[in-house]
């Protein structure tokens, strides 16, 4: 088969570049797009992965606006041009366009439910429409869901273990107690009127964290002079061996507090809405605890509590990670089999 991947943020190439690995040992043709944002590119050098780029981010909704039309019109060319069968994405807003323009069968893997513009550009269009079964907003279209988070496409145990000496070759020393902070910058299409930590918040956590061990910080805003020391010493491409050896995780990705409970951590995240998979880990797992951007001051007092009581090492928090592993998938099996269409082994097709 002619797979065409399409990337537009950093989570997507840790989530399809095991599924690109396999694809493309087992003989088919590969094909990946990419748009310039963050460190979306940089992380498919660091993999390996040939890409090519259709598109930068833009900043304004009117540029934004430019951008999906001016992407959806290259990727419906290139797609014709490799002569695809199979287009996947997370959020799918081109891939959905563009499958229809080519009648390319389209899939969209998502986990976002407050993305409620591109999803309803999106979702409709989709040949399918495949999230975990924790997402709680109805699916306009065919909707497939499969028991599982995105994180686990490439932290689940069968796809990763964490190194020690990495961090130790950072710097970092993996048996010292440590927090990892993390700030958005709050200009994706999902974030409008979504805001965060306040500088004098970000200032207070990192002070009442440091009472317990170092502080990293990854942001994806500019730190002010008095944070650059908690600058994160890894490469991006090491962000999760430094979390699975964390205390703690705070912050305003919900990505980041997937990844830190499926590695053994526990989890503070902080948004205006938040998400059906970190609300079943808090809910269904104990493993993450969500807070409104109004309920700062209780965030804090959790994350200091839950560094108090040293909450990683109790055996009641690890069996509940291991409760919630043995529950899930491994997705990147789930997606090859998608893409296929061949269902897992003990499943029905649209399990």
């Amino acid at each position: 088969m002619n797979v065409l991947f399409d990337i537009l943020h950093p989570a997507h190439v840790h989530f399809f570049r095991n599924a690109i690995a396999e694809l493309g040992a087992r003989g088919h043709e590969v094909r990946i797009t990419a748009r310039d944002k963050d460190l979306t590119l940089q992380l498919l050098r660091d993999y390996g992965i040939h890409f090519t780029c259709i598109s930068r981010e833009a900043r304004t909704r009117k540029g934004l606006a430019w951008e999906l039309a001016s992407r959806d019109l290259r990727l419906a060319r290139l797609a014709l041009h490799w002569k695809t069968d199979v287009m996947a994405s997370i959020g799918g807003i081109s891939t959905a366009h563009a499958g229809l323009l080519t009648r390319t069968r389209n899939l969209i893997f998502y986990d976002t439910e407050n993305a409620t513009l591109s999803n309803l550009l999106s979702y409709p269009l989709a040949t399918e429409v495949i999230t975990p079964d924790c997402y709680n907003r109805r699916v306009m279209g065919r909707h497939v869901i499969y028991p599982g988070y995105h994180e686990l496409a490439y932290l689940h145990p069968e796809r990763f273990t964490p190194d020690p000496e990495i961090l130790r070759r950072r710097g970092v020393n993996p048996d010292e107690r440590f927090s990892v902070v993390r700030f958005v910058s709050w200009q994706a299409m999902h974030d409008i009127k979504a805001r965060g930590f306040s500088l004098d918040d970000k200032r207070r956590l990192v002070r009442e964290l440091s009472a317990f061990g170092k502080v990293y910080i990854t942001s994806e805003l500019v730190l002010p002079h008095d944070m650059e020391s908690h600058r994160l010493p890894v490469a991006p491409n090491e962000i999760h061996h430094l979390l699975a050896f964390a205390d703690l995780f705070i912050g305003e990705s919900a990505t980041m507090a997937s990844e830190s409970v499926i590695l053994g951590t526990p989890a503070i995240y902080l948004d205006r809405v938040g998400r059906g998979y970190t609300d079943e880990q808090e809910h269904r797992y104990g493993l993450c605890f969500n807070f409104r951007p109004w309920h700062v001051e209780e965030a804090i007092a959790k994350a200091v509590k839950t560094l108090s009581e040293n909450m990683k090492d109790s055996p009641s928090f690890r069996q509940k990670v291991s409760r919630m592993l043995a529950e899930k998938i491994d997705v990147t099996a789930y997606i090859v089999s998608r893409i296929l269409q061949q269902p897992l082994p003990g499943t029905v097709p649209d399990a």
